[in-house]
């Protein structure tokens, strides 16, 4: 009786073949994508030492630093001029490398910028710069409704 059942199935029973779309390849059977190719390498990953064989590092010369440069020699002349000098000038006076617009300015980037516009309004920056122009306004608008929304003015009445 085993004979006729296993004869049977084998006339009748054919085993299923899935076809294996080839989206869904095994990851060995994967094709293999070239990456950066024609790149090469510039930093060195040869193992402890920073340059190949036979070549020495670069060792720059020793050059001091002049410290009687006019920048390091002159550094911080004006800071006690209100103290030691005759108080005929005053200290923002001697801000000579700062713009105009930012001297002696104390406040906020809206104040300054206020400043600048007004210096700036009555010469040919509107027109000769209008990116820039329209930059400082647009930020001055900016700073113009932060300020009224954040800041706060006191007790209200009721």
């Amino acid at each position: 009786m085993e004979w006729l059942g296993s004869t049977i199935l084998r006339t009748l029973w054919r085993p299923t073949i899935n076809a294996m779309r080839t989206k869904h390849q095994y990851h060995a059977e994967k094709p293999r994508i070239v990456r950066r190719y024609g790149y090469e390498e510039k930093i060195w990953s040869g193992g402890l030492l920073p340059r190949g064989p036979g070549h020495r590092l670069p060792i720059p010369e020793y050059r001091p630093a002049n410290v009687w440069t006019e920048r390091k020699a002159l550094f911080g002349q004006n800071d006690y001029i209100d103290i030691l000098g005759p108080g005929t000038i005053h200290p923002v006076k001697t801000l000579y490398t700062i713009p105009s617009w930012i001297r002696g300015v104390s406040g906020h980037e809206y104040h300054i910028l206020l400043r600048k516009k007004k210096m700036f309004a009555r010469t040919g920056t509107p027109k000769i710069r209008p990116t820039k122009w329209k930059e400082l306004e647009k930020r001055l608008s900016f700073l113009y409704r932060k300020l009224n929304r954040k800041t706060k003015t006191g007790m209200s009445p009721n």
